[in-house]
């Protein structure tokens, strides 16, 4: 059978290269598209060490006419698409009071974490029925805890993520008769370039108990999960949402 081809998402670092290494080592050949113009140094070679043939497109996913760009590179580099990990997104611009969220960031954070999200979906989704293929055929997107736990200093972060879950459920109901399983990730606290400039506060919160497992999330907890409803073992699940906080979400008295 021919090697399955995923595209990642925001897959140059953190979650998103924990995802791409995690399916090149599961039998993936790989695209990742990401905002720099060329892949960072050593990005190819790390992905082809699995094994995986690598590809890199150039995108920001708020624009949407890139959307096309990047199923016709990936059509173009494998002749297939069995996987979308929908895994780009902006963390809040301004971190504070709610009551002085400005129109242009909340604008920001819906339209790369939301609205870009949902139409590269809907593009990918097409392109899979498109070409059936010989692999289960999975669309994974990580959203974060903040879809249901509220922070107020960023709505808009929370509300963008909040969007995604309900996106993801429809999107399962509408591709569930066609053999497309559809999930949503869950991130809770991962050590990431995006927590970095929070790392003592969030450090001290797990020490205080905020986090049941009693550590940091790492990228590579992502990947893991990410790998194995791409593998097709878990189709049945679709729709499903698959915490990765070690029990952070789980309501206490």
């Amino acid at each position: 059978m021919t090697r399955p081809a995923a595209i990642v998402t925001g897959g140059a670092r953190g979650i998103g290269l924990a995802c791409a290494r995690a399916l090149a080592d599961a039998g993936f050949d790989i695209l990742v598209a990401d905002l720099a113009e060329k892949p960072a140094d050593g990005l190819a070679k790390d992905i082809a060490k699995h094994g995986a043939k690598f590809a890199y497109v150039s995108c920001d996913i708020a624009d949407l006419a890139s959307h096309t760009t990047l199923v016709d590179a990936a059509m173009r580099a494998f002749g297939r698409i069995d996987c979308l990990v929908n895994n780009a997104g902006v963390g809040a611009v301004v971190r504070g009071d709610l009551l002085e969220l400005k129109p242009e960031n909340f604008d920001r954070a819906l339209n790369v974490n939301l609205r870009g999200t949902v139409f590269l979906s809907q593009a990918i989704a097409k392109a899979m029925l498109a070409s059936p293929g010989d692999h289960p055929k999975s669309i994974i997107t990580i959203t974060s805890v903040s879809a249901e736990m509220a922070s107020p200093e960023r709505p808009d972060y929370c509300i963008s993520k909040a969007g995604l879950s309900m996106w993801v459920k429809t999107l399962a109901l509408r591709l569930a008769a066609e053999d497309i399983a559809v999930f949503e990730v869950r991130p809770g606290i991962i050590r990431t370039d995006m927590t970095s400039g929070v790392t003592a506060k969030y450090g001290a919160l797990i020490d205080g108990g905020l986090v049941p497992a009693k550590r940091w999330g790492e990228a590579s907890d992502i990947g893991a999960v990410v790998a194995t409803l791409a593998g097709g073992k878990l189709g049945f699940s679709t729709g499903s949402i698959i915490n990765v906080d070690g029990a952070l979400s789980v309501p206490r008295l």
